[in-house]
């Protein structure tokens, strides 16, 4: 590709290359650099990859896209803004494919990927429609999945693989849209048909520093679509909307709204209310227990209605949809008369929602198994310790993924939010000691809550990444009392 389209709409400082120079191929990694490519030097967090220009031109780039000047002899193109402009040289490498789709972006601190999913599978049976997901849990283009490592990709990568939908067919693309997408430019360029909102709570402080910041930068979403949906329920839905450029249809189970619940049940496997759209009521009904359920519920008959899906139609399939994996999800206990449900709750609201849902309906005691993660916002810490023992009937504090700190340290961080008067709770480091102790002191009808690891299956501990699949803690722990 010439370099002159791939440049195209990208505002250049100054360069010295000849805009008929033929690319092979553009990275920003320099050990994958090949002959003929264009190197893209970020400056990133952890290091900066101008560093690498040297050894990226030893390896045969053509060229390097940078943000900072550089000497004559470096064939080089200087912009303002090196993230950005990754995002737009990968939209112009890949023709925008975003622009062959539908996109609908969901962003929110929780409910994210249940949202997504939820409304994939919605789409799929009323439409007929192939959908691509990008999200936590994982890629997919139509029913195959594409393993991911982070919530939204980095740009280049975004666009390949909306490249990849669009190829195979997909006629949208549901998208799980985070801070970090927005503020580091991994979604520049894009536009939305429609773009939802789920909720705002502490996270991600150790990169916004202020919720104020966390929810500009959501915020901006709304900026860059057609259509929008919104929890009018949520403490922030005014700040995140205020300054939207389109059309709000707002969603609520407490409040005034163009779409609200009402008449809700909130059951042992499931729950059920009432869709009021205008004159409309129609019954909903999802097999996913928890009130949290209703709200992501509300998001995805948001969402369907601004794509022009009837409220009757959107409800008839969610009927038949099934659990997320690590959301609520429930683990097999054959020959127990106690319940293990697994959950990815790993911030203070998303904790008490789980809690608080599964509190309504459990006929025994709720027992908690949580921690909280390293090298992430740690005032979120003692929140979680608090929510975590006032609302569970017995608390196991321990490790959830400490990364590079010590999981010690972040549990005293956790204690400091208990009250010392408390004497429901345990402090067990290791996480499967401290899954197998609740089984152990688990009764008839009681429900044991594993808060934060989720569809995850492994533990982040000293840097290093070893394989925990919390399902194969509990099966093999039945095993071994069984057997013993």
């Amino acid at each position: 590709m010439k370099l002159e389209k791939l440049l195209s709409d990208v505002k250049v400082i100054k360069g010295n290359v000849s805009l008929s120079t033929d690319i092979t191929e553009v990275v920003y990694d320099s050990r994958k650099v090949t002959p003929g490519c264009m190197f893209v030097a970020i400056t990133g967090f952890a290091t900066d990859g101008n560093k690498y220009i040297p050894m990226a031109l030893q390896m045969g780039a053509a060229v390097v896209v940078t943000a900072k000047a550089q000497e004559d002899e470096i064939p080089h193109i200087q912009v303002e803004n090196d993230r950005l402009v990754l995002a737009q040289i990968g939209a112009n490498f890949y023709d925008h494919p975003g622009k062959a789709m539908q996109l609908i972006g969901i962003t929110g601190t929780n409910g994210k990927t249940s949202s997504t999913l939820l409304l994939k599978y919605v789409l799929e049976q009323v439409l007929g429609a192939k959908v691509g997901l990008m999200g936590t849990m994982e890629n997919m283009i139509g029913n195959v999945s594409i393993p991911t490592e982070r919530t939204t990709p980095e740009s280049f990568e975004l666009q390949a693989l909306l490249a990849q939908m669009r190829d195979g067919g997909c006629t949208h693309a549901i998208m799980e849209v985070s801070s970090h997408a927005i503020a580091l430019d991994r979604v520049a360029g894009l536009h939305y048909t429609v773009a939802a909102f789920t909720n705002l709570t502490e996270d991600h402080l150790d990169f916004h520093k202020t919720m104020e910041d966390y929810c500009r930068t959501k915020a901006e979403l709304f900026c860059r679509c057609d259509k929008a949906v919104a929890n009018c329920d949520d403490a922030w839905f005014k700040p995140m909307t205020q300054k939207a450029t389109c059309p709000v249809l707002t969603t609520s189970v407490k409040n005034a709204a163009q779409l609200q619940a009402e008449n809700l049940e909130l059951l042992s496997d499931g729950i059920a209310f009432t869709a009021v759209y205008g004159n409309e009521k129609v019954p909903v009904r999802l097999p996913i227990p928890g009130k949290f359920t209703v709200y992501n519920a509300l998001t995805v008959l948001g969402c369907a209605l601004q794509l022009g899906i009837s409220l009757q139609d959107a409800a008839e399939a969610l009927k038949t949809a099934k659990g997320v994996k690590g959301r609520v999800e429930v683990v097999p206990t054959p020959g127990k008369d106690y319940t293990i449900l697994i959950d990815y709750a790993h911030t203070p609201d998303g904790l008490e929602n789980v809690l608080s849902s599964v509190k309504d309906y459990c006929k025994g005691r709720l027992i908690a198994v949580f921690g909280c993660g390293g090298d992430r916002d740690p005032i979120k810490r003692p929140i979680m310790g608090k929510i975590g023992t006032d609302i569970a009937d017995i608390a196991i504090i321990t490790s959830d993924n400490p990364r590079t700190e010590d999981p010690m340290k972040i549990i005293e961080d956790i204690l400091k939010g208990v009250d010392s008067a408390k004497k429901s709770y345990e402090v067990i480091e290791n996480r499967p000691k401290a899954i197998q102790y609740a089984m152990d002191i688990a009764q008839k009808n009681d429900i044991i809550v594993l808060a934060g690891k989720g569809h995850e299956t492994y533990q982040e501990i000293c840097g290093v990444k070893h394989h925990l699949d919390e399902r194969e803690v509990v099966a093999a722990y039945l095993a071994e009392t069984r057997n013993g």
